[in-house]
């Protein structure tokens, strides 16, 4: 059983993706996302999984939640700096975002 101190150690914050890119050198399709969150956090890369469901065009703007206190992951050629989070749904993974605007590096909690 997890405990809430365990819960505590992950930073979750808001980003808006900037750029997403097609990522063909990964194993499995993925897009390869560049990431706003905000001025004490800044910009960072995450290698995403997401290619069933979303469009890379679509996806420009949209903001979405990552554990950004991850180490960085190599990932092909491509160096992952965050986790982005999503759900393991039943037609691909469904990513998890605010239900309204807020502030890019705002933290969940």
């Amino acid at each position: 059983m997890a405990v809430f101190d365990n819960f505590m150690k992950l930073d979750i914050r808001v980003g808006t993706i900037l750029e997403a890119k097609d990522f063909p050198k990964a194993r499995k399709p993925a897009y390869q996302l560049l990431i706003d969150f905000g001025p004490d956090i800044g910009e960072k890369k995450s290698s995403a999984q997401i290619t069933k469901l979303y469009r890379k065009e679509d996806l420009i703007g949209r903001q979405v939640l990552a554990v950004v206190n991850f180490p960085p992951r190599q990932i092909a050629d491509f160096m992952s700096e965050v986790l982005v989070l999503g759900t393991y749904s039943k037609d691909g993974v469904v990513l998890i975002r605010p239900d309204r605007p807020v502030e890019n590096g705002d933290r969940l909690g």
